[in-house]
């Protein structure tokens, strides 16, 4: 393998998902960077767990530190000035007229997308890693496979650079995704993502479960503590 074809760049929210897919590429590749965005989003408090869960990566596993290349946080706030989510503004979390959730931010993970494509061509990287998944979501329509393929297809077009997005968790529901991150580092990693990891629309650092800190009845935290029970149910 190539050292330019050993090189990823991870898209980094700070949340579970996203460290899990940052510790599969850490097994993977040789150099991993990561990108996070900063949209306005009302639990911010992600962008601060971001460089923790990298210490604790670089610090922790010997076989990863080597490989965790820089970070990078790239301003999107225009996501909360083209109009109110309730991932963006104080507004309830609850399905709207159009049948999506209030949580839905149009064009998130399209407009991350493209900005990561433009971070990794710059970069000399020829792959992107996102823990977007159709199987265990909230029903948003940028998450769903044939919308990345459609996107992928369209970057290359755009910028004739062969870049290829893994999504490893694609067809994985939440319980599969905790026993990934156990697989990929042991009680270590899941420790880790417990504790650092941040999940919760509404930023909730305060009440702590079994399965991590939230305030534990919005969707994000409903989708991680049942995958938590599933995935511990599993385990005895």
């Amino acid at each position: 393998m190539s050292t330019q074809n050993s090189r990823a760049l991870v898209l980094f929210s700070g949340g579970q998902d996203s460290t899990v897919c940052l510790a599969w590429a850490l097994s993977r590749y040789e150099h991993v960077e990561t990108v996070g965005f900063d949209y306005g989003q009302r639990h911010s408090v992600e962008m601060e767990c971001r460089q923790r869960i990298r210490d604790h990566l670089k610090g922790g596993f010997a076989n990863w530190a080597g490989r965790l290349g820089p970070d990078h946080v790239l301003e999107a706030q225009s996501l909360r000035d083209v109009g109110e989510t309730a991932m963006t503004h104080e507004t309830k979390i609850e399905m709207t007229a159009a049948g999506l959730p209030s949580t839905f931010v149009p064009g998130r993970n399209l407009l991350f997308i493209v900005l990561a494509a433009a971070l990794a061509y710059r970069r000399a990287i020829p792959f992107l890693v996102g823990g977007m998944c159709e199987t265990d979501y909230s029903g948003y329509p940028d998450c769903r496979r044939e919308t990345l393929d459609a996107q992928m297809r369209a970057i290359f077009l755009g910028m004739e650079y062969p870049l290829k997005l893994h999504t490893p968790l694609m067809e994985l529901d939440k319980s599969e995704t905790w026993g990934l991150g156990q697989k990929l580092g042991g009680d270590a990693l899941t420790q880790v993502i417990v504790e650092d990891t941040h999940t919760c629309y509404r930023g909730d650092r305060e009440h702590r479960h079994d399965w991590g800190y939230g305030c534990g009845n919005c969707p994000a935290c409903d989708l991680r503590s049942r995958g938590w029970k599933k995935w511990k149910a599993g385990k005895v």
